[in-house]
């Protein structure tokens, strides 16, 4: 048998029993941290934090802020203003300023490849 026939048929094997022997090589980046969304409100100004385990995980994310139609999350909630969070205090925060607006309203945050995603409650914002 020829060195390469060896190999193309040996090789295989060696892999299959390696594997469950923990010798495989294994992924080094850590599972996606949890993440959390908090949203208050003073009058119509909309502002919150970030929050994980992870620091890296509260700052430099984007909170997206939609206005709830109907149920939430049900296909007609309407994006209203985004921010980036910045961290102070050892979270991030975010706020929206002065949206003009009232209803129902809640916050997101999007998954990256190292922090889960997050929706906050949601609050109300009464009409004047």
């Amino acid at each position: 048998m020829n060195t390469f026939r060896i190999i193309r048929n040996v090789l295989p094997a060696a892999a299959l029993i390696a594997l469950p022997l923990g010798l495989a090589p294994h992924a080094s980046a850590a599972a996606p941290a949890g993440t959390k969304v908090t949203i208050d409100r003073a009058g119509a100004d909309l502002f919150g934090t970030v929050s994980s385990s992870r620091a890296a995980c509260e700052g430099n994310r984007t909170v997206v802020l939609y206005k709830q139609i109907g149920t939430k999350g049900g296909g007609n909630d309407v994006r209203v203003v985004s921010d980036t969070t910045e961290v102070q205090n050892g979270v991030g925060v975010w706020s929206t300023g002065n949206t003009g607006q009232s209803g129902k309203f809640y916050a997101k945050v999007k998954k990256t490849s190292r922090c889960k995603a997050a929706v906050s409650a949601t609050i109300t914002v009464p009409e004047k």
